[in-house]
């Protein structure tokens, strides 16, 4: 059985490029536009991981892992954080907050399979 994606990210190029990527790797992918339609999606089809961008308009990524951790059923999903936001600060409230995974953009496809297999592993 295929390992399953969820993909949250707002800029549909970078969603599509790297879906693409995770589907050509044998990864199921699930992508979402926004914190809200990635939440209706997870109520439907639970997936084994979850990337994440942290800005987004409406719901950002630290509310979407709010949303997540305050229910039993999605609080132990694996979750990657992804921004273009380098800095450290951001960095630290997102280990602050149990994610340890933490793409800055651009990233490449070596750095998306080592936090991806980091997570599934842990």
């Amino acid at each position: 059985m295929k390992t399953t994606i969820l993909l949250i990210e707002d800029n549909d190029d970078i969603r599509e490029n790297t879906a693409e990527l995770l589907n050509l790797e044998g990864y199921q992918v699930m992508s979402a536009n926004c914190g809200n339609q990635a939440l209706e999606m997870i109520a439907l089809t639970m997936p084994d991981l979850i990337i994440c961008d942290i800005k987004m308009p409406g719901m950002d990524g630290f509310e979407v892992l709010q949303s997540l951790r305050s229910e039993s059923l999605t609080r132990n999903i694996p979750l990657i954080f992804s921004s273009a936001n380098s800095e450290q600060s951001d960095q630290k409230i997102a280990r602050d907050l149990g994610i340890e995974n933490y793409l800055v953009k651009p990233y490449d496809d070596k750095q998306l399979f080592a936090c991806i297999k980091n997570c599934l592993v842990s």
